[in-house]
């Protein structure tokens, strides 16, 4: 069996309350401006901003809130709440300057305390019991946790909303960036960068580097959170696939921070260029997650395009390298599958170690003999065309075309 708390509020008989109750809302107004004097001699750094009639808000928001707490006596102390909703603009308030609540709750607690000394002297004036007193005290410090929970809260949408104006700024800073001139034109500062470009940049508060690189991501899951980036990388996730211009990659401790920072996702990073080159590196940076969306490059993490040249060359313009696949392998056409992926493997390692049967075998894994038959077979197949340097050439680069789209090993 639960027994009930006995309040001692409660036991105070009711003209007694609205004896002191109506004591203490005459007194609001002046007690208000009081409590306003003693936190502006205490924190004097406190701003004033009057609200459309011209009182300071602090003010309006100290007699709204006394006012609040004696009328809510008659009714218990115990009964629920609903603050001046003035403390959410409080809080709001400090948001958008950037400072944080430290301040505004010390000064939360400082009127509290202020209060509580003259709600005290009306109580004795009025002979309230002291344990109801002492019961209105830990209902005044609940009170001011609800008003402290409304700053919170103002604070947190204004912090959401400067958030999602500063990424709103960011992704219109990278859609001009990705389409800036590469080179000088008029209207452009004395560094080549156009003014308009350098006005959004300020607009944003991201300083102009000399150089970028592009990265572009796969989102692990449709909820994904966004990577912990450096403030000074410019993200876009928006974007299907997320976006990020990351200043000055090449410097110290940059590369690790990235890998990081978007652990568990997959993506790529293009080459640096200069600052008006970025579309550039976004180029390469797509062409490498196209190739990882078909699984030509590893996925799980972030590449490094200039780690990939070869693929990156090689792979993306398929119709071009499977024509020419088509016509410099054309030989094989008359050997089968299995006997034409031998040829085409030895070949591929003769031409890359331009060495002798040893040589290609033990790269082959193969005996010297068995390398020396593949051979006059390849010079039968193709002739003298295998003595041409342009011809090699095209014809490395086809194998190599093959092994990285896994059909050689």
């Amino acid at each position: 069996m639960v027994t009930a708390v006995r309040s001692a509020w409660r036991e105070v008989p009711p003209y007694q309350v609205r004896q002191f109750a109506a004591r203490a809302l005459e007194e609001v107004p002046a007690l208000a401006q009081d409590i306003l004097r003693e936190i502006r001699r205490a924190y004097p750094q406190l701003p004033l901003v009057p609200d459309e009639f011209g009182e300071p808000r602090a003010l309006v928001g100290i007699r709204q809130s006394l006012e609040h707490f004696v009328a809510h006596l008659t009714a218990g102390p115990d009964r629920p709440h609903v603050h001046p909703r003035v403390f959410q603009e409080f809080g709001r308030g400090e948001g958008l300057q950037g400072r944080s609540l430290d301040v505004l709750q010390a000064v939360y607690r400082l009127g509290v305390r202020l209060a509580w000394r003259r709600l005290a002297e009306i109580g004795q004036q009025v002979a309230i019991p002291a344990p109801a007193m002492y019961e209105l005290a830990e209902s005044g410090y609940e009170y001011l946790d609800g008003l402290v929970a409304e700053s919170v809260r103002g604070y947190a949408e204004a912090a959401a909303r400067q958030a999602g104006e500063r990424l709103r700024l960011q992704r219109r800073l990278m859609e001009q960036l990705f389409t800036a001139p590469g080179r000088r034109r008029r209207g452009a500062a004395a560094d080549g960068v156009p003014a308009a470009l350098a006005e959004r940049a300020a607009g944003a508060g991201w300083a102009l580097p000399e150089r970028v690189a592009v990265a572009v991501l796969l989102r692990p899951a449709r909820e994904a959170v966004a990577p912990a980036v450096a403030p000074d990388v410019l993200l876009d996730m928006e974007s299907e696939r997320p976006r990020m211009v990351v200043p000055d990659p090449d410097a110290p401790g940059r590369r690790d921070l990235l890998a990081r920072a978007t652990a568990g996702w997959s993506g790529a990073i293009g080459p640096a260029v200069p600052l008006l080159d970025a579309a550039k590196s976004l180029r390469w940076a797509g062409a490498a997650v196209d190739l990882t969306e078909r699984g030509l490059l590893p996925a799980g993490e972030l590449l490094q395009c200039t780690e990939h040249t070869e693929a990156l060359v090689l792979l993306p313009p398929e119709e071009l390298i499977g024509d020419l696949t088509r016509r410099r392998l054309a030989p094989l056409d008359s050997c089968g599958p299995a006997h034409g992926r031998r040829l085409a493997e030895t070949l591929l390692a003769w031409l890359e170690t331009r060495g002798g049967a040893p040589e290609v075998a033990a790269r082959l894994g193969v005996h010297p003999q068995t390398v020396r038959y593949r051979l006059r077979q390849i010079r039968e197949l193709w002739g003298t065309e295998i003595d041409d340097p342009d011809r090699r050439f095209e014809l490395e680069l086809v194998l190599r075309a093959r092994r990285l789209r896994g059909e050689l090993s």
